[in-house]
This record gives C-alpha cells, structure tokens and sequence, in this order.
C-alpha cells in the first residue's frame, strides 16, 4: 500500500504545478537587485559626509616631530650658518580652529548633501520602475505563450477527438484514405506546434527567472496580469517629472557653492614644545606660540562669474531636456489610449468571428461522424479557430504591455 500511496502522489504532483503571479516576481527581483544597496550606501556616506563638515569646524590638534643637522667644515664647506642655523629640533604640539565660517558657506555645503540625497531617493524610485516595468514585460511575454500553449492544446483536442473516428470511417470506405492521411497530416503538425511552444514557454520562464535573479529551472503557471488603465496623474506629479526639479536644486546647489571661497573667514592657532637650532642654550628653547590667520580672494581673474555662467548654460540644458521630455510625454499617452481603442475594436470583431467559428466546427464535427462533411472543411474551419484564437492572444499581449508602460509611467514621486 505505501508503494502504490507513493505512486498516486508521484502521478498527482505534476497536476499541482505551483502558480505565481507578477507581484511575486517583482518583488523578487526589487529584492535580488544590488542596485539598491548601492543607493543606501552612498545615502549613509552623505551622511558622513555631513558630520565630516562639523568635525572640521572642531578644534584639530596635531603633533609633529622634526630634525635636520647641516654640517660646517673649517675650510668653509657647508651652508651658510645664518640661513641653516646649523641644524634644528622642533618638537611641537599645534592646536588650530576655525574661528569664523561664514553661515552661507555651512547652509551651501549642507543644501548640497541635502540635494544629493533627494537624488538618490529618486534614483531609487526609477530604478524600481524600471524593474517593475522590464520584469512587468518578460512577464506577459510568457504568458501570453502560455495562453497560446492553451489555445493549440484545446485545438489539438479537437483534432485527437475526431481522429479515432474518421480512422473506423476511413477504414469503412466512407472516407477517402487521402482525407485521412490529410487529417493526420494536420494532427501531427499542431502536435509539433504544442511542442514548440511549450520549449518556447520554458524559455521565456527562464528569461524572467534570470531577470529577476531567480535559480529556477521548474516550471510553473503563471496567473493572469492585473495590469488595469490607470488613473492618470499629472505629470508634474511623477518621479520621471521629480527628476529634472531635482537637477535644477542640484544645479543652484553647485551654484551657491561657487561663492563659498570668495566669503572671509578667520581662524586661530597654536602650538607648543620644543623648537631649537642649539645655536646657544638650546636647553632652554621650550615655548609656546599663538596666533590668527583670514583669508578672503580680492581678484582671480574673474573665474567666479565664468563658474556662474557655467550654471547658466547647464540650467539652460536642462530646461531644453525638460521641454522635450514632457512632449513625449503627452504624445505617448495619446498614443496609447488610441492604441487602446483599436484593441478593443479588433477584440469585438475577432470575438464574434470565434463565435461563428465554433459554431461551424461542431456542426462539422457531428458531419464528420456520419461521413456527410469534407474533411477539408473540417481541417479549414480548425485552422480559422487557431488563427482567431491567436490573434486573441497577440491582441491581450499588445493591450497588457501598453498597461504595463502606463503604468510604468504614472508612477508617483
């Protein structure tokens, strides 16, 4: 009893084969991609970045040691003893601290990372859309073969259920053996054409289970797309829109930074310990020394109005990249909603053809059993069920990849 327990179960399972849906894939592939990771580690390294401007407003305290001798000969060899002082031993502790930044050049510096990071978040959202759309399209793509897979095994059945029947025929003299060879002729190219397709549905599962950085070489049924017409949203609302309003920040960003240098600031300094050229009583040269150094550019050949008028030019570019995105933009739309519409037409007219189709196949086939049909209008009229059946197919395929590029591109900031 075990052994024949075993036996059902191993029949069973490929009658149970696993369904996944996009939502699965989709997250698979937003978890599998390195990308992400990426974009948190440079966030955390502005981060850094940040706290790394405070530590230099901090007080920084270095210690340096250093030791030079420059010898003398009695016949006058050497350096000059008023320039090298013979030699030196400095042994110092300095101290030194910013004593007045300029509040714009702190605010410019932080606005930057600021931006930096609005940019990598934003990065983050159309790297996703990205994933959701390319894995979105392998997805359809399998299956729709799938359905296709479907369609020539139901039309396959139809073939296998008349064959036995059309043989006894045949085999009675009712039907001509050049009918049945042709009818057999036919059976055997759709079996080859469900075997092709089903090769062909392995591999656009494995195309996907790549995508998405899966190792998966089963195979399992996909569920339908809920891929649905969104609610379009105006387009100052989406990430791709977010894009050029943050390279514009990015850009007054860069610019604001340009004025930093030219801003006075002020800084103090000191040190400490033992600094001696043993000229005479080097015992006694341990001291200190305190002082303030400012810096501010009075004239450098004007390079901070050419650096704003680089801004300038990249602004410019920028608006240029804006105003032709937004065209095709509103022109994709368009284009997909008239697609759309010419969908649903074909889909009317291809439904009520299969309707007509169906009807002529099974009165032909309760003629073919009694050997009043042709068999070649039989084979005809199969033939138009698979052509409308597919051209089913290619129109669902066609309809769910112009929602998934909505979709796509309706994506919120």
């Amino acid at each position: 009893m075990r052994y024949i327990f075993l036996l059902l179960v191993g029949c069973a399972s490929p009658l149970l084969a696993q369904e996944r849906d996009l939502d699965y894939f989709i997250k698979t592939a937003i978890s599998n991609t390195p990308t992400f990771r990426d974009l948190r580690n440079q966030t955390a390294m502005n981060r850094q970045d940040s706290l790394l401007i405070r530590a230099n407003l901090k007080p920084q305290l270095v210690a340096g040691t250093a030791a030079n001798i420059a010898p003398t000969t009695k016949n006058g060899f050497g350096y000059d003893i008023a320039i090298s002082n013979g030699g030196f031993l400095t042994t110092l502790l300095g101290v030194s601290k910013p004593i007045y930044v300029p509040k714009q050049n702190l605010e410019s510096q932080f606005n930057s990372l600021a931006v930096q990071n609005k940019t990598l978040q934003n990065t983050a959202r159309l790297t996703e859309q990205d994933i959701r759309r390319n894995i979105g399209s392998q997805y359809i793509i399998a299956y729709s073969t799938n359905q296709q897979l479907k369609f020539n095994k139901e039309t396959l059945g139809l073939l296998q259920q008349q064959e036995s029947i059309l043989k006894r025929l045949t085999e009675q003299n009712i039907y001509r053996q050049t009918d049945y060879l042709a009818f057999l002729n036919s059976l055997r190219q759709q079996e080859t054409a469900v075997q092709q397709l089903e090769v062909q549905y392995r591999n656009d599962l494995a195309t996907l289970n790549y995508l998405c950085g899966l190792r998966d070489t089963s195979v399992v049924a996909l569920a339908a797309p809920a891929l649905v017409l969104p609610a379009l949203a105006p387009v100052e609302n989406t990430v791709f829109y977010r894009k050029y309003t943050i390279d514009s920040l990015q850009i007054q960003a860069a610019d604001q930074l340009i004025d930093n240098p030219y801003r006075p600031t002020l800084s103090a300094f000191a040190d400490a310990g033992f600094n001696s050229s043993f000229f005479s009583q080097g015992w006694k040269n341990f001291g200190f020394s305190v002082g303030v150094g400012a810096t501010l550019i009075i004239y450098d050949g004007k390079q901070r109005q050419l650096r704003h008028a680089k801004t300038v030019l990249q602004e410019n570019t920028r608006q240029g990249y804006l105003s032709f995105f937004l065209q095709q933009y509103q022109q994709e739309i368009a284009q997909a909603r008239l697609q759309l519409a010419a969908l649903d037409r074909l889909d009317n007219s291809v439904m009520a053809q299969l309707q007509n189709i169906r009807l002529l196949i099974e009165a032909n086939g309760r003629l073919l059993r009694t050997g009043d049909a042709r068999v070649i209008d039989y084979l005809i009229a199969i033939g138009n069920l698979l052509n409308a059946q597919n051209q089913l197919a290619l129109n669902q395929t066609s309809r769910l990849q112009i929602l998934n590029q909505l979709n796509f591109r309706n994506a919120p900031e």
